[in-house]
């Protein structure tokens, strides 16, 4: 079998790699673009973990190649250590480390010299979470609870005064991604949202998918304007995530509080949808419950059945705007921690779906200053109690 060559890459195809990495683009599209198999590409960006190494600088406080060159020069001239320290306005010290280092008086070169101080200056940076043991277990124990590193960060904050056990969610992205570091196990990536290997850039965009006719909708614009800047609890948005075999479940957040409900459906039939919602709504108080935001799935044609039975007035987004339903769309995201795209939905019951829920709603969130759904919407509910 005939072996591939190797394919090398200089520093500066390197620099380029990294900047369309970081602008969205495909491991193919980069391929093509050197005109290379896209698997030297990948070797790239898998080693440093989809995270792109920071470029090395000289600290203005070491030796530079000019001053090696004096130094290289006067040792050529006889010239004593001091004399050569008094021209380059150094520490004698520090030039006779130099000299020392480097194969002395009659063996220094300036160049080589250099070389083997840029060399010997590749010291990274001790992790945090390496060096601090107790935050490394908190935030193992977060993960497992499948919360985000920006929820473990944010949830840090607000916990601990101590700032020894705060870290920044891209410490622990880097820590999780770069294994070198040691500090988390590798199997910790299988806890984040997307269980991706590689951090991929925040650029890369997401395909929607169409979406059908609704009859006699009410278009998103008619929402009172209380719905829109989210300041009066009782709002929410709505969708289907589906699984394998035609099993699905129907998804609400309510837009102030983000807290989410979870209902088992039979089938994205819009009789079937219509009567769970129905029998969901009933649960809530009538103030908790006022209007429902869809997208333009079919499985909502019937919604006149719905206001009619519930009072609650149904409004549809726009095609292809899922951007409209924020809050419901980066919660069905989240669901997919805990139901596969694939997966069979029919399995998992009501209480399944109910303890999944509970375990979103526990979750602390940036948007809410690091409170937890749960806390804002029983705050809520008591006032009007």
């Amino acid at each position: 079998m005939k072996r591939r060559k190797r394919i090398y890459y200089n520093a500066q195809q390197r620099a380029i790699i990294w900047e369309r990495y970081q602008q969205g683009d495909s491991l193919h599209d980069i391929a093509r673009f050197f005109d290379r198999f896209h698997s030297s590409i990948q070797g790239i960006i898998a080693k440093a973990g989809g995270i792109r190494p920071q470029e090395r600088t000289r600290s203005a406080l070491c030796l530079t190649p000019q001053e090696r060159e004096e130094i290289s020069r006067g040792l050529s001239s006889q010239l004593s250590i001091r004399q050569i320290a008094k021209q380059l306005n150094r520490s004698p010290s520090t030039v006779s480390r130099e000299v020392n280092r480097n194969g002395g008086r009659k063996l220094y070169r300036a160049n080589k010299a250099d070389a083997a101080a840029w060399e010997r200056a590749k010291r990274p940076k001790p992790c945090k979470l390496l060096l601090n043991k107790a935050l490394a277990k908190l935030v193992a124990m977060k993960l497992n609870r499948s919360w985000s590193p920006q929820q473990i960060a944010g949830w840090l904050m607000r916990t601990y005064s101590n700032k020894d056990l705060h870290v920044s969610h891209e410490t622990i992205y880097k820590t999780l991604y770069v294994q070198t570091r040691g500090a988390l196990k590798k199997e910790l990536q299988q806890c984040l949202r997307s269980q991706r290997v590689l951090r991929r850039s925040k650029h890369a965009t997401l395909k929607g998918k169409g979406l059908g006719k609704i009859v006699d909708a009410v278009h998103i614009s008619e929402r009172p304007p209380e719905v829109k800047d989210r300041a009066v609890p009782g709002h929410w948005e709505g969708d289907l995530i589906a699984g394998s075999g035609n099993s699905y479940i129907a998804t609400l957040v309510e837009r102030h509080s983000r807290y989410v409900m979870l209902v088992k459906v039979g089938s994205n039939k819009t009789a079937a949808v219509i009567d769970a919602l129905i029998k969901q709504s009933k649960k809530l108080p009538e103030e908790l419950y006022k209007t429902l935001t869809w997208d333009r799935g079919c499985e909502m044609s019937n919604h006149k059945a719905f206001t009619l039975a519930t009072d609650i007035q149904v409004y549809f987004c726009d095609p292809k705007s899922p951007w409209q339903r924020g809050s419901n769309e980066n919660t069905n995201r989240l669901l997919r921690q805990y139901f596969p795209k694939g997966t069979d939905l029919n399995v998992h019951s009501q209480q399944k779906l109910s303890q999944v829920a509970r375990q979103l709603n526990e979750r602390p969130r940036k948007t809410l200053d690091y409170e937890t759904p749960a806390e804002r919407f029983n705050q809520y509910v008591a006032s009007t109690s």
